[in-house]
């Protein structure tokens, strides 16, 4: 973004561009999305869309952090209390499912950078269910969006690979994170 917005009306206008952005996204792809597309959706000036964004690449960008940080509030809700990280699996993989059918736009710009979403995944597991922070699990976490993300989108979420993803994911865990305590 050019420059984050400060004031609540400014937030909202900001919120109001992101949205139709989306839209945009939803009905046309990513050659539907443009400055001028976002001004006349949400009527405001096109002077008002570049004061926050360069080009339709800065409105990507941080539609793409929206989303992220949409994933991670959903992820902290559906996570249980003292969850281990096998159990986190279900939750990623089932809201990542429910973003995809739900928010528009997010089949075609979800996260932007499967990097961001290993680090703030990595930091998540690292507060809530007691892993150390640092490259091994970055990485390991890095793998593991790759290829979750590359057969959630081969297989358009069909319900068995789904099921396959998941135990795919804790197995190749399994073999990085530590165990469970009670499986120690």
């Amino acid at each position: 973004m050019r420059r984050t917005p400060v004031q609540q009306r400014s937030v909202e206008r900001v919120g109001q561009m992101l949205d139709a952005a989306a839209e945009l996204l939803a009905e046309g792809g990513y050659d539907a999305l443009s400055t001028r597309a976002v001004a006349a959706r949400t009527g405001l000036p096109i002077g008002s869309i570049y004061r926050f964004f360069d080009d339709k690449r800065g409105l990507a960008q941080a539609l793409a952090r929206r989303n992220l940080e949409q994933f991670l509030a959903g992820i902290a809700v559906g996570m249980p209390g003292a969850a281990h990280w096998d159990q986190v699996v279900d939750v990623v993989v089932d809201e990542y499912l429910r973003m995809k059918r739900t928010v528009p736009g997010f089949a075609v710009i979800d996260f932007g950078d499967n990097h961001e979403v290993a680090a703030a995944l990595a930091e998540m597991l690292a507060a809530r269910a007691g892993l150390t922070d640092g490259e091994p699990l970055r990485m390991a976490l890095l793998t593991a969006v790759e290829a979750a993300d590359a057969l959630l989108r081969a297989h358009h979420g069909d319900p068995a690979m789904v099921e396959e993803t998941k135990e795919m994911l804790r197995a190749y865990l399994a073999r990085r994170l530590p165990p469970a305590v009670g499986d120690r």
